[in-house]
């Protein structure tokens, strides 16, 4: 199962981007869709996820200029980017978890950003 990011691109500092990920429709019922993201020499961290429910988490280093949303009738997930920062610049990744059985947990390919002036 692959998962398809886009929307990543070059932006400069305080500007924004909108990434999109599309999940087949055989996954994503009962499971979390977000992203991670890797910047150079880092391991993946996470972003922001939101459940099947709608419920959004983020991580601390957001300060809320992420907005993490989706759409279960296209099954896909979307992350807006606000204000970005050029400590945002890393490949954003896709993902979909679901933790009750059936257990599965995909990813996408990557899109990258870059914030710089």
């Amino acid at each position: 199962v692959q998962l398809q990011a886009s929307g990543g691109g070059l932006v400069q500092p305080g500007g924004a981007l909108r990434l999109q990920c599309a999940a087949p429709k055989t996954v994503g019922c009962a499971a979390d869709m977000g992203w991670y993201r890797q910047a150079p020499g880092q391991q993946r961290a996470f972003v922001a996820s939101v459940s099947s429910g709608g419920t959004t988490r983020y991580a601390d280093s957001i300060e809320d200029r992420f907005t993490a949303s989706r759409d279960n009738r296209k099954n896909m997930v979307y992350l807006q980017m606000d204000r970005l920062k050029p400590e945002d610049t890393a490949i954003y990744y896709c993902f979909v978890k679901r933790r009750v059985t059936p257990t599965y947990e995909y990813w996408g390919q990557g899109t990258q950003v870059t914030v710089s002036s």
